[in-house]
């Protein structure tokens, strides 16, 4: 049995195509499909990114219409179908491939041909009737793709932006409280992987609090970078087919839609083709996926055995670890933070190239920027509740475990080198390696301190804290 779906004709510069009847998107953007069958992934994958391009348009619309560039009737249905959009409909139409050729003309016509078509339909004529209602003299008028798409990529940012601080802030004070709860806990602290000098659990878990906390109000503060926008530069930033009030007037809309103060730039040409602000906040992204990294790697280590390793932390248990080793379970959270890191780390290097790589006055390999960043975002506000809930929280000490440790390494002997001399230290420390005694024993055996110092020196609570 035939099946058949019911198309419409489109027709553009390069002719004609079938276009799936009910589609709200439109010859061009099919044809960006039939070009760029990449990734896989699209547009739809980043819901913030669709809303952004809708305000974009939105803006665009009631700043036309307020300078008499588009009429009253004309922009109302625009604004309304931005709206649907921006209120999480048709989000499904926008099928355009994330990685393109055209420095995001695919991306902005998916839009402009969508929004057209919704329009069309609310005016209750058939969608690609575009002499009623056309996807680039209205819904794209004064407006370039140069000038929309960066905008609307900057905004799709800071509106993920908001839960990516707040997933980094609730597991710093997750980290922090984990420090109050071990803070009694005596442990060793590891230099290159031997043992050091004595600390607590407590002041493990703080640091990594403090080095989250550091990043919490760098990566909120970087959102300011990309307030200054483009818009109304139109082509290349000098503003050809735009009048001129038509720029502020959009951004003064777009401020509005959006709830960020938005501005535009001083100097629209560099604006256009500098992609700066991309790269600090994508190597900030980098900075806290290597922060992340480096504690996972922590609690696997902390975590490791549990007979035969470390086993100074145990981490709650979420799956079964193998298919062959009963009762093997694996640090399956801190792990896939750590695949995440990477893949951030590889996102952040792509966006390197693709900034260094736009000529004159544009960058064509912004779509790469843009995927990658907003992936970045998307990939590590859902590791960081993760790692959260699923590990963080649940985390228990094995205290006792910890404080054998202490006891019987020779990590102690350096609180002793201020008392009896690098020499002297050194020399017990190998004495102690080789017989299997500990340190405690040798300097009695020696009488290098009377008991009462030797006690006093080498109590581990004297030694987690400066000047005690």
């Amino acid at each position: 049995m035939t099946h058949t779906t019911a198309t419409r004709t489109e027709k553009d510069l390069l002719g004609e195509a079938q276009i799936p009847a009910t589609a709200y998107y439109g010859i061009q953007t099919w044809r960006a499909q039939q070009n760029f069958d990449l990734s896989g992934v699209t547009l739809s994958h980043f819901p913030q990114l669709v809303r952004a391009l809708a305000m974009v348009k939105q803006a665009a619309a009631r700043a036309n219409k307020q300078l008499g560039y588009l009429e009253d009737s004309r922009a109302e249905i625009i604004d309304t179908a931005c709206q649907q959009v921006i209120d999480g409909a048709h989000h499904d139409q926008f099928v355009v491939d994330m990685i393109q050729g055209g420095a995001g003309t695919s991306t902005n016509m998916n839009a402009n041909e969508v929004i057209a078509n919704i329009g069309l339909k609310l005016m209750d004529h058939n969608m690609g009737d575009y002499q009623q209602l056309h996807p680039n003299n209205d819904v794209n008028m004064s407006q370039s793709t140069n000038d929309a798409y960066p905008t609307a990529v900057r905004v799709a940012i800071l509106l993920s932006h908001g839960d990516l601080v707040v997933a980094l802030r609730s597991l710093q004070l997750a980290l922090a409280d984990k420090a109050l709860e071990f803070a009694d806990v005596i442990k060793m602290g590891r230099t290159q992987l031997q043992d050091a000098v004595p600390m607590t659990l407590g002041q493990e878990f703080q640091s990594w609090a403090t080095t989250l906390g550091e990043d919490v109000e760098r990566i909120a503060g970087l959102a300011e970078l990309l307030t200054e926008i483009n818009l109304g530069g139109t082509a290349i930033g000098t503003g050809i087919n735009a009048d001129e009030r038509y720029g502020k007037r959009a951004v003064s809309e777009l401020a509005r839609i959006s709830g960020y103060p938005l501005i535009q730039a001083t100097d629209l040409v560099e604006a256009s083709s500098d992609m700066g602000a991309f790269v600090l906040f994508s190597s900030m992204l980098k900075r806290l996926a290597i922060k992340l990294s480096k504690i996972a790697n922590d609690l696997r280590l902390l975590s490791m055995g549990p007979r035969a390793g470390l086993n100074e932390i145990n981490l709650p248990a979420q799956q079964p670890g193998s298919s062959i080793m009963p009762g093997k379970i694996n640090p399956v959270i801190p792990e896939a933070v750590n695949q995440v890191a990477y893949q951030v780390m590889g996102n952040d290097l792509a966006v390197s190239f693709a900034a260094e790589a736009g000529q004159l006055q544009l960058n064509a390999m912004e779509p790469l920027i843009a995927y990658n960043v907003l992936e970045s975002i998307r990939l590590i506000s859902k590791a960081m509740p993760m790692l959260e809930k699923r590990c963080i929280s649940g985390i228990t000490a094995n205290v006792e475990v910890c404080r054998t440790q202490v006891d019987n390494s020779i990590g102690v002997v350096t609180a002793l080198n201020p008392h009896i001399g690098y020499d002297n230290a050194t020399r017990l420390a190998k004495a102690a390696l080789a017989s299997g005694r500990s340190v405690i024993d040798l300097v009695r055996e020696e009488a290098l301190l009377s008991p009462e110092q030797l006690e006093e020196v080498l109590k581990p609570e004297n030694m987690i804290r400066p000047g005690r």
